[in-house]
């Protein structure tokens, strides 16, 4: 199944694996509409991808507001007619002890990391059922298969997410709706999670293993390219991705 003319809507697409997932799948033919907080690097983004005749649009999205994401989902269909691919990629990576008791950031991550992934399954699923077809595909984190001191809301969160969508790949076969879905769970990709570590030695620690073993965002995204790009018959539904040389 040809990625050409699918309609994609992206969160967390301004930068790392969203963007580089953007711009891959703007290159193969896809139409891709881009939700994130920053309005710069969106323009900046959609402006690129234009001048390489790709298609893309955008919206400022704060995926903790359910309305953001019904709003992104609806810009979708009224610039492009339909959404064929939601990818549900908004993260933040505080990693730290418990024993530090970061409660806000702990908020934070259950907002977006679980609760902003619930808000895009709600805002699709009403579009993807009436049309029987669609494909959810999800960031999780090797975080989500193991644990590791620092981890451990973090990781919390990133388990949710794979049972979210594993329930969701039961429920929908079960319910004979056709929706795909996807789950990646990387390991040390260069993107702007460590930005969000306000733990000295958490921060240090990560680091210091990011810098050691952490591979380019694109790599990732030729994996949803793959994902997206199967028979409509066929759901290949986990993805673990990380470095060669990292031992995770």
């Amino acid at each position: 199944m040809s990625i050409k003319d699918k309609v994609v809507v992206i969160t967390g697409a301004s930068s790392g694996i969203g963007e580089a997932t953007a711009k891959l799948l703007a290159q193969k033919g896809a139409k891709v509409v881009l939700g994130a907080r920053r309005e710069s690097k969106l323009q900046a983004l959609v402006a690129e991808i234009e001048a390489e005749n790709g298609q893309a649009t955008y919206a400022v999205t704060d995926v903790t507001k359910p309305e953001d994401s019904e709003r992104l989902v609806s810009l979708a269909k009224e610039t492009f007619g339909r959404v064929d691919v939601i990818f549900l990629n908004a993260g933040l990576m505080p990693s730290s002890n418990m024993s530090e008791l970061k409660t806000k950031e702990w908020d934070q991550m259950i907002d977006v990391n679980i609760k902003g992934v619930l808000h895009g399954i709600a805002a699709i699923l009403p579009t993807f059922i009436a049309q029987k077809s669609g494909h959810i595909i999800a960031t999780s984190s090797i975080a989500g298969l193991k644990a590791y001191p620092g981890g451990a809301v973090y990781g919390a969160t990133k388990w949710a997410v794979r049972d979210l969508m594993e329930t969701l790949r039961m429920e929908s076969a079960l319910e004979g709706n056709n929706i795909r879905t996807a789950t990646i769970y990387p390991a040390a990709i260069n993107t702007e999670l460590l930005d969000t570590i306000t733990s000295d030695d958490a921060a240090a620690g990560m680091t210091a293993l990011y810098e050691q073993y952490g591979i380019s965002p694109d790599r990732v995204a030729n994996v949803i390219a793959f994902a997206i790009d199967q028979p409509e018959d066929t759901n290949v539904n986990e993805f673990t991705i990380g470095p060669t040389a990292q031992p995770w």
